[in-house]
């Protein structure tokens, strides 16, 4: 079975109705985790922390979307070295 890794990261946003950065270096990566449901919990500890800053977002990146293992030829296969 594929483990279906989730990443938390977000920050300061340019303009709230985009996801641009205002800093890339200043993103806070909350972590990485084993499935979408504790994901969703560290997302939203956070979102709830942040919600007096309207430019302040997280999100939740599907690590597992990233690599397809089953193609030898995925998108990311240029960076194995």
């Amino acid at each position: 079975m594929a483990q279906r890794l989730h990443l938390v990261f977000g920050g300061e946003l340019v303009d709230p109705q985009t996801n641009v950065f205002r800093d890339a270096a200043d993103i806070h990566v909350v972590g990485i985790f084993p499935n979408y449901a504790t994901a969703f919990l560290a997302w939203k500890a956070e979102a709830q922390r942040t919600v007096d800053n309207a430019h302040t977002r997280y999100f939740i990146a599907h690590l597992h979307k990233l690599r397809d293992e089953a193609n030898s030829g995925s998108a990311t296969e240029a960076f194995d070295g």
